[in-house]
């Protein structure tokens, strides 16, 4: 509102207040006045309270477009209200900031480092001083190193209008530096790293892929899938979600041919150069940490169908973030998968949604759910967690096996067979990386691609019919050049959806530059924020709604 806007109250034109500065949001929101409290003075509430028309409440007396008005404010403060009234539980990090000796266990990717890759204590006070004040002239004074820049971290001081205040969601702290899990994540990737170039389909035969499960099975707090107690190559780099375990890697959201609008997309894309990895030589290594920014890398000049690690990691790479979840909607529609059973329209004899319950609304929630997932994790990464990431730990692991830094990390990983494997190719300890670049310059936990994830695919869920079988699957040839028909078990929308979202997670693990539980956690932080976004929109509808049913990631179930 300009400042030479007024609001009427009571009759009486107003000025409207300044909104208060940010400390001051759950006082603003305990004690706020609307027009709508106002309503409930000139006796309106009953109408206020029902799907009333205008020209009802005109013939109560009601000047024109007043009862409209007052219907808006209401609900717009009962949004509020919910918000107001949420109160905002503790952060808690695992620690590693303040315990661990020259911050070796926190983020600090951009700022100057020592010879050893750790970080420049004034240069990191500067990043602390600016997430502790919030204030831009302070984000502003960060000092960073060779010219890379810092992402976006004052995303996590912005506001959200619909669904939960970005600052009332929580994740559990990150595993610590010195953690058996800690020591779990780290082998996994660098497994992935080595099979980058091992066809999924290949893994029950592969000797590498025999080796990395033998070996996740033996770290005493590995928390991926499992069978019989087990990791097998079956259950290798798959999610946790009900679907991820049932059928091929890829979900089928990753190949069908895609309709948009009068053109189609063909899922053929372009992929790195097979054998190349980034960052093993440890003086390129430490001037990325400081801030150098690489070339662009080799690609295959051949299109394909994602096949391995290679290809998923490129895909993940350079997506645009609601990008996979909109190309979901699409084929939904293409292969005629029927909406949720709480639509209204289903029972219309003389309606279809549109702008409310049809295409253009959901394709839209996509967008509407995925901004305010990036405002809930970027408070998480930079105010919170600030965990180092995955490249870091592996130099950190470097440095201790050469003999140049005795750091406190855990045996489960530094007796592992894999860091055998990576030094005999490579001839450094440290994690071969997909990208150039390696890591983007923001804090590891949780991961911005899965919680975006976790709210796209809970929308979609909520949208669809979840126990839909998709008609004639697919899977990709071994060489990525074709789809070939896929013959196994039924794979439902809710499965696949699932299987998706953890693609994209875990797609980000197998580049290198994310850890198993950054996706595992953000999947069900983008969950809630889609449900609060949900929630909200279901207080504006028109129609007879009773509200969305889906199954959360856990496998339960929740109507919205």
């Amino acid at each position: 509102m300009k400042p030479t806007d007024s609001l009427e109250r009571n009759g009486k034109t107003e000025a409207p207040e300044e909104l208060p500065p940010s400390p001051a949001r759950r006082k603003f929101l305990g004690t706020m006045t609307t027009a709508a409290v106002a309503a409930g003075t000139i006796g309106l509430q009953p109408l206020l309270g029902s799907k009333s028309t205008e020209a009802q409440a005109q013939f109560q007396g009601v000047p024109p477009g007043y009862a409209r008005r007052l219907r808006a404010a209401q609900i717009r403060h009962q949004a509020a209200s919910i918000v107001g009234n949420t109160a905002l539980l503790p952060h808690p990090n695992n620690g590693d900031e303040t315990s661990l000796p020259n911050r070796i266990g926190s983020y600090s990717k951009g700022l100057p480092h020592n010879n050893l890759g750790e970080v420049n204590a004034a240069a990191y006070a500067t990043l602390l001083n600016a997430v502790t004040k919030g204030r831009p002239v302070d984000f502003a004074n960060i000092t960073i190193g060779l010219g890379n820049k810092l992402v976006n971290p004052q995303s996590g001081l912005a506001f959200e209008m619909e669904g939960a205040d970005p600052h009332a969601l929580v994740i559990p702290p990150a595993p610590a530096f010195s953690s058996a899990e800690e020591a779990g994540e780290i082998a996994e990737d660098y497994w992935m790293a080595l099979l980058r170039d091992v066809n999924f389909l290949d893994y029950d035969t592969n000797p590498l892929a025999m080796a990395a499960a033998a070996d996740l099975s033996a770290m005493s707090n590995f928390k991926g899938p499992k069978s019989g107690g087990l990791v097998t190559t079956g259950t290798l780099f798959r999610g946790l979600t009900p679907g991820d375990l049932v059928g091929p890697y890829i979900s089928q959201f990753l190949w069908q041919d895609t309709p948009y609008g009068s053109e189609f997309v063909e899922r053929r894309m372009r992929t790195r150069t097979a054998g190349v990895d980034y960052m093993t030589d440890y003086t390129e290594w430490l001037a990325i940490q400081n801030g150098f920014v690489p070339g662009e890398g080799t690609y295959d000049p051949t299109r394909r169908y994602i096949r391995n690690g290679r290809d998923m990691s490129e895909w993940v790479h350079v997506d645009v973030l609601f990008q996979a979840y909109f190309n979901a909607f699409l084929i939904l529609n293409n292969i005629g998968a029927p909406v949720d059973q709480g639509n209204p329209y289903n029972t219309s004899a003389n309606q279809i949604g549109f702008g409310t319950f049809g295409g253009p609304y959901m394709a839209s929630v996509l967008c509407a759910v995925a901004r305010p997932a990036l405002k809930a994790q970027w408070y998480q990464k930079w105010f919170v967690h600030r965990r180092l990431r995955p490249e870091v730990f592996a130099g950190r692991i470097h440095n201790d096996m050469i003999g140049a830094a005795n750091y406190p990390i855990h045996s489960d990983i530094l007796n592992s067979p894999v860091l055998d494997e990576v030094f005999d190719a490579n001839g450094t300890y440290l994690l071969p990386m997909a990208f150039p670049e390696g890591s983007p310059t923001h804090p590891a936990y949780g991961a911005g691609h899965s919680t975006v994830a976790g709210a796209c695919v809970t929308a979609l869920k909520a949208f669809f019919d979840e126990s839909f079988v998709i008609p004639n699957p697919v899977q990709a040839s071994a060489d990525g050049l074709t789809l070939e028909p896929f013959a196994g078990p039924a794979l439902t929308v809710g499965g696949e959806l699932n299987k998706l979202a953890s693609n994209i997670s875990i797609g980000r693990d197998i580049a290198g530059v994310h850890w198993r539980s950054d996706g595992t956690e953000s999947l069900k932080l983008g969950e809630a924020v889609a449900i609060a976004v949900l929630r909200d929109e279901k207080l504006c509808f028109n129609e007879q709604f009773a509200g969305y049913s889906l199954t959360k990631f856990d496998g339960t179930t929740v109507t919205i």
